[in-house]
């Protein structure tokens, strides 16, 4: 028996050499920063890829010379199983070991799509439906069933969807990222009903949302928001017609050529605050935080009017009385006319 010791042991040492030779090779090879340039380079693996077609394309892109560690390394620690399908961002200084750690966890990449304050239910489906990483599904006649699953009390998209910057993957729905951005609004919202001061005028959270959207449309100046809620609020108490311009125009639709006239402020909508008394019946834009924050925190104070001061950076002039009103409206009437004639 002693005769076999020898060739047993030389042969072990062999075999152990070899597999700490292939435990080298493939730690090197595992933990050694790839070839991808400083912008990163986009990669996709399609729903079903073998781990071989994923390594194949890692070659086909320059990313590895070969991949026999990388599919020893993957049968060891048996992972192959564990590789999620999606669009991957292959950052600089990427190893291997990396990669199978993005892969296996789903770290795909995101895209950013934001809703911007002020926007109506139109102009965000439009701006979701130009967003080459979204899946456009829904149409117009769509709104009241996606609502209707998201448990919405109202049949009426406006308003309901917070402004944000969201993050998504390659290929989500817009229904799927509309849920997000309803669930938001319901929170912030829900926030900001809990901490509403005594001075509100609204009766319900959806009534505050309402008077935010007015307010997101009449001004995008932080230090004019809460006083115009607070005009809209006295104004609601004493039973005087809003008379705001937004709300007209968003009763008279997409037709809206951008010139409100005389008839347009008499002619009756659900909309026209120059006509009917109260809040419109639904919100007439996106608000966004500060908007709800606003409306349900009015300014106090007496007056009673605003209109556009023209000097061009969106802010407004408050007036008591309606004589003061008159002199402020007739300010900006004339300060528009110099400014035709001088082309400032």
């Amino acid at each position: 028996m002693k005769r076999w010791i020898k060739p047993l042991v030389a042969l072990l040492l062999v075999a152990t050499l070899t597999v700490a030779t292939v435990v080298i090779q493939v730690n090197r090879f595992m933990t050694t920063p790839l070839s991808i340039a400083e912008a990163g380079l986009d990669f996709e693996i399609p729903a079903g890829s073998s781990f071989l077609s994923v390594t194949r394309g890692l070659i086909a892109a320059g990313v590895i010379d070969g991949d026999r560690w990388f599919q020893l390394y993957v049968r060891w620690t048996k992972q192959a199983s564990a590789i999620q399908a999606g669009e991957y961002l292959l950052e600089t200084g990427a190893t291997p070991m990396s990669l199978l750690q993005q892969f296996t966890s789903g770290a795909v990449r995101l895209y950013a799509f934001t809703i911007v304050e002020g926007w109506t239910h139109r102009d965000l489906l439009r701006a979701l439906h130009a967003h080459e990483a979204i899946a456009a599904e829904l149409t117009d006649e769509d709104w009241p069933a996606l609502l209707d699953s998201l448990g919405a009390d109202v049949t009426h998209p406006e308003g309901l969807f917070l402004p944000e910057t969201y993050r998504f993957a390659r290929n989500t729905s817009d229904a799927a990222l509309l849920g997000q951005a309803y669930e938001l609004m319901q929170d912030v919202l829900a926030a900001a009903w809990q901490t509403r001061s005594g001075s509100t005028v609204v009766d319900s959270a959806y009534e505050a949302l309402v008077l935010a959207s007015i307010v997101e449309k009449e001004t995008a100046k932080a230090d004019e928001r809460s006083k115009i809620a607070g005009v809209f609020a006295r104004r609601l108490q004493k039973r005087m017609r809003l008379q705001t311009d937004p709300t007209v125009i968003y009763g008279i639709g997409p037709g809206f050529n951008g010139n409100l006239t005389r008839k347009d402020l008499r002619t009756d909508t659900p909309y026209n605050t120059y006509t009917r008394h109260g809040l419109p019946p639904t919100p007439i834009a996106m608000p966004g935080r500060a908007a709800i924050t606003a409306a349900l925190n009015p300014a106090d104070g007496t007056e009673l009017y605003f209109v556009a001061t023209g000097l061009g950076d969106g802010s407004h002039k408050f007036s008591e009385t309606k004589a003061q009103h008159d002199a402020a409206v007739a300010e900006y009437l004339r300060r528009l006319r110099l400014q035709r004639h001088t082309g400032s």
